[in-house]
């Protein structure tokens, strides 16, 4: 059985909405099912995110995707675009819009109203945002990307859309190159403190950002962190990660949301260095010798890998790599105490699995945890998340 997807629309003040929505493999008439509304960037239409409707579907989910009325650049497929000029789009009407598709997903019977996320990236990060804040408990989680919280600055800066104008004598449309903004939008988000704005929502957030950003700096996403309540909102920065990313890094960030929506925390966050690389072949077997160092920096361990650590890589065609990470880390617990980690990461059929054993008291309870961890890869280094479930503490 396979994921089926259809095309759905809704209708904001007359303009129609396009949209379109992936099933889990094996849906069912009858049952009820967990979903995700994700929501485009700026410029973009649905077709821009259906890879990540595809990855929610197979985690279960009913995932919707959709284009925001004159949200789409000027030479966008009409069949995906939704009715709207662009010049009376504004952040405001992009709401409004995710609030329609929002209303109209609650009413399907097959969709678990108690467990609707909110997932955007950039503009659509901060839309989605800005939506949870007015919906309260109707969103169980919000996730989102290298949300664009920079626009109302740039909007003070006479800079929106990567335009170049007076922001003390704004131009009737302002002319962005992929897309013509009207007036409006500058008008709607000049005055907008974008923080306060997002603290109404009280539930599970999760900020991806990339300290690589070269269209919103990572240090609006530390402060949309430090706005929520403590321990409301997880802040993954992300080495090497730009305004975008690649197929592998995708994988990744899908690994981390998958993280998050089964209410696993982040307890461990690893940067491996790669030192050096041996490989041999045996028949039709090609092994690796991967051989890294690196550190630990967070609220449970501060330390060191000693004195390296090795990644053993088995490969033969048609069957499942063996993949299996062992290494030490040497330093201090959360309580500040002197201890060793000792780690063995193997991949297991579809995730990485790691085992932890440490004598530290504060720590000890990683011995018998269900961990698992992510990989974020980069040009000769990597970052290794290993996490656990909420309730182990």
């Amino acid at each position: 059985m396979s994921i089926e997807k259809q095309l759905f629309t809704c209708k904001r003040e007359g303009l129609l909405i396009r949209g379109a929505q992936y099933l889990p493999a094996g849906f069912q008439e009858g049952k009820t099912y967990p979903a995700v509304i994700i929501s485009h960037g700026f410029t973009g239409t649905y077709a821009d995110v259906v890879d990540f409707c595809r990855d929610f579907a197979q985690m279960g989910y009913a995932a919707f995707c959709f284009s925001f009325c004159g949200g789409s650049r000027c030479d966008a497929d009409e069949n995906v675009k939704s009715e709207g000029e662009t010049t009376d789009m504004t952040i405001l009407t992009e709401v409004a819009d995710l609030l329609v598709v929002k209303e109209y997903v609650q009413k399907l019977p097959y969709i678990d109203n108690k467990n609707l996320v909110l997932l955007g990236f950039s503009q659509g990060g901060f839309v989605s945002g800005l939506a949870a804040a007015k919906c309260g408990n109707e969103i169980s989680k919000l996730i989102m990307v290298f949300p664009a919280l920079c626009i109302p600055d740039h909007a003070r800066r006479g800079c929106l859309g990567g335009a170049d104008y007076d922001a003390k004598n704004v131009p009737e449309k302002i002319d962005c190159g992929k897309i013509v903004l009207g007036k409006v939008f500058h008008d709607t988000v000049v005055g907008m403190d974008p923080y306060l704005e997002l603290s109404a929502y009280k539930g599970p957030v999760l900020i991806l950002q990339g300290l690589e950003d070269k269209v919103v700096d990572y240090s609006y996403a530390i402060r949309a962190q430090a706005n929520y309540v403590k321990g409301q909102c997880h802040l993954q920065l992300i080495r090497q990660m730009g305004h975008g990313f690649d197929i592998e890094l995708q994988k990744s960030i899908v690994a981390s949301m998958r993280q998050f929506l089964t209410e696993r925390e982040e307890i461990l966050t690893i940067r491996v260095v790669i030192t050096r690389c041996e490989s041999k072949e045996t028949g039709e077997v090609k092994k690796n010798d991967v051989y890294f160092n690196g550190y630990c920096d967070n609220g449970y361990f501060r330390g060191a890998i000693v004195p390296e650590g090795c990644d053993k890589q088995e490969y033969l065609e048609g069957e499942q790599p063996k993949l299996r990470a062992e290494y030490t880390l040497l330093g201090n617990d959360c309580n500040g105490e002197n201890c060793t980690i000792h780690i063995v990461n193997q991949w297991d059929r579809d995730e990485w699995r790691p085992m932890i054993t440490t004598k530290s008291p504060a720590l000890a309870w990683l011995n018998d945890a269900d961990l698992t961890a992510v990989l974020e890869f980069g040009k000769g280094e990597l970052t290794v998340r290993v996490f656990a479930p909420l309730e182990n503490r």
